[in-house]
């Protein structure tokens, strides 16, 4: 670790491009983040040590993701759990008992790094007694910085539900931030039309996750709530105008200011829709000050978010706030 403070603070006093593709290894290339401190990446998975082997989890271990923000020039990640919301929202106290081991294992590496790794603590969400015993933990005993939970619940529920009341209620109380990643929801995961649910659904499950949270008035109910979301907001983007015009009956209560000015106070992370067409999109609706850096480590490569960057020739205000600024405004303690 000493040497990667020293190699940050030597690629801080270069005054380099805030971006700088190198050649590290043979002829392999690396775009480089140079910003004071490093990047601040909130979309970065760990994999418990007892989840089973499947997918990409046994690509995680605490080293490789050291290893991999040095690389990158990556000075803060903000950990949650990969996507296991078979194990984590069944509902049971077996689901329950994943969860706290989940979130132990997160505060035991946030506390063995804690300039280094920041903590989002998981919920059994469908469970409400049991989400409520683990934000209390969370927050109190483990010291969490943050919350995660799935754009839906694996029951046929999305966030703006009734059912989570009591959740948002607390939320508010604490003045949480709710970091909202995509899972398919069970509706959609065998369609048969020839594209898996990684392809698509992830990202249509963020814009409904989204609009459930905006038209049920969770946000008009619970103003304490930061909402985060993934991949350059899904759909959201490109559907605004649509949703605008589709507004269901009755929640114009929610929107007193209209919905796009909801829509824009959630924050949208990057992670793999670095992409000039999604992010295009999402710059053109969304505030500078609301789009966060992430990385969607380790199921997807670092390269696949970083590599695209150089090409979007973003001012250099904006890119400090973009790997940097805009994070430490909702993760205080790892301001500079």
């Amino acid at each position: 670790m000493k040497n990667r403070r020293i190699f940050l603070r030597t690629l801080a006093a270069t005054g380099a491009a805030a971006l700088i593709p190198r050649a590290l290894v043979g002829q392999e290339k690396v775009v480089r983040l140079d910003v004071r401190g490093g990047a601040i990446d909130v979309h970065h998975h760990y994999v418990p040590p007892n989840v089973p082997a499947g997918g990409n989890l046994r690509r995680w271990t605490p080293e490789v993701g050291l290893a991999e923000m040095e690389k990158f020039g990556i000075g803060v990640a903000i950990l949650s759990a990969q996507q296991n919301g078979n194990a984590y929202y069944d509902g049971t106290a077996k689901g329950r008992a994943a969860v706290r081991g989940a979130n132990e294992y997160a505060a035991k590496l946030m506390q063995q790094y804690p300039a280094t790794f920041g903590m989002m603590a998981t919920l059994p969400l469908p469970d409400i007694d049991g989400s409520l015993a683990e934000i209390a933990y969370a927050y109190d005993t483990l010291k969490a910085d943050a919350i995660s939970i799935h754009t839906n619940d694996n029951h046929g529920r999305w966030p703006g539900d009734a059912h989570f009341e009591p959740v948002w209620r607390e939320l508010s109380r604490r003045s949480a931030i709710v970091f909202v990643h995509p899972m398919a929801p069970t509706c959609c995961r065998t369609l048969g039309y020839g594209p898996n649910p990684a392809m698509l659904e992830f990202d249509f499950d963020v814009t409904r996750a989204v609009a459930s949270v905006v038209v049920n008035g969770v946000m008009f109910r619970y103003p304490n709530i930061r909402w985060v979301t993934v991949h350059s907001g899904g759909t959201v983007p490109m559907l605004a105008g649509r949703m605008n015009d589709r507004i269901p009956a009755g929640a114009e209560k929610y929107l007193p200011n209209g919905l796009y000015a909801e829509l824009r106070k959630w924050y949208y992370d990057i992670a793999h829709a670095s992409f000039p067409w999604p992010f295009a999109a999402m710059k053109a609706f969304m505030p500078e000050s609301q789009i966060l850096f992430g990385t969607d480590f380790s199921p997807e490569p670092i390269e696949s978010t970083v590599n695209y960057l150089p090409e979007l020739k973003l001012t250099p205000e904006f890119e400090r706030m973009l790997l940097r600024g805009n994070a430490e405004r909702l993760f205080p303690r790892f301001r500079l």
